[in-house]
């Protein structure tokens, strides 16, 4: 299974010098984590992600792609092996990369993320796919959230620990997730690279601006249904609950990765 089997060859992009609040208006659109940054013969030059531009508040800034996008950490190729690549990915915790031509031609081809190697890793029945989620959840300093916090705040959180997604909890049971593209379509964050005078006067709290609800699976389940969850409903991450429907643990694309390629 090669990398170009399994990418997605219809991921756009947009070029270093586009207004920052285009790159913006691309990622809300289309409900993306990572767009690729390419010059003008389609050679990737960087990445922005959603966490980059949430720090644009105004519609009209003047900033420009090249002011807010990162380094790329690996680029897959179009012959690389697919389950090596996903390695690659777990490795250095992303979980979309720009696929290139080759080693030594960086023209942009596509996107490779943990979803298009999980779905053909689940139709050929992967051994990891019986494993019960009690094996491969997060169940250490679990990092929530609830209904009444500020936004601003948890974005904040989300972005230091380099979270999408955060479970929201009342009384210790979740009642939805928020995730970044919540955030990122409420416009509720602090710039960090303009003046605060886009500011929220009163912040809003996460029941406001989150939009999934609770969907949860018990530890007994298996990475197979995890997976077809994440697949079917395109969420990130799935919180594990007990039979009380109390917070365990959190599944997220990543350990259901390494549980079908380890």
């Amino acid at each position: 299974m090669r990398v170009q089997d399994v990418m997605n060859p219809n991921h756009p992009s947009i070029y270093p010098d586009e207004h920052a609040t285009k790159a913006r208006a691309i990622l809300r659109e289309f409900r993306l984590r990572v767009l690729p940054v390419v010059d003008e013969r389609k050679r990737v030059l960087g990445v922005v992600s959603r966490s980059d531009v949430m720090a644009i508040s105004s519609s009209v800034s003047p900033m420009r792609v090249r002011g807010i996008m990162s380094k790329v950490k690996f680029a897959a190729t179009l012959d690389m092996d697919a389950i090596q690549a996903g390695r690659e990915l777990l490795r250095i915790d992303e979980w979309y990369v720009p696929v290139v031509k080759s080693p030594t031609d960086y023209t942009y081809m596509g996107m490779l993320g943990l979803d298009n190697i999980i779905k053909p890793l689940c139709e050929r029945k992967a051994a990891g796919l019986s494993i019960p989620l009690s094996e491969v959840m997060s169940k250490a300093q679990l990092i929530t959230c609830t209904p009444d916090d500020e936004a601003d705040n948890i974005w904040r959180i989300m972005r230091k620990h380099s979270f999408a997604g955060c479970p929201v909890i009342k009384n210790g049971k979740p009642v939805g997730i928020v995730s970044q593209q919540d955030l990122l379509e409420s416009g509720a964050i602090f710039p960090e690279f303009e003046a605060k005078k886009g500011r929220f006067r009163t912040p809003p709290t996460i029941f406001t601006v989150m939009k999934t609800p609770a969907v949860s699976l018990k530890p007994d389940n298996t990475v197979e249904k995890a997976a077809k969850l994440m697949l079917e409903k395109n969420i990130g991450r799935v919180p594990i609950v007990d039979k009380k429907g109390v917070l365990v643990g959190i599944v997220d694309r990543e350990d259901v990765l390494r549980a079908l390629i380890t």
